[in-house]
């Protein structure tokens, strides 16, 4: 298993936060400690897996 990790800034709060690249999954997981934020996406489509980020509502992202 092809494991990469990287130290991103979080695009919910701006705090440190970890990129980890899973390439026999073909998923990118980007999660961030301070807020919960979580993203997970396929490398493949670019499509989204499953996301989590508090402060952030459906209603407001127009």
């Amino acid at each position: 298993m092809i494991f990469i990790s990287q130290q991103v800034h979080c695009p919910n709060c701006g705090h440190l936060a970890e990129r980890h690249h899973l390439q026999k999954e073909q998923l990118v997981r980007t999660q961030c400690n301070a807020c919960d934020y979580l993203m997970i996406t396929c490398t493949r489509s670019g499509k989204v897996i499953e996301a989590y980020a508090p402060g952030i509502f459906v209603g407001s992202a127009r």
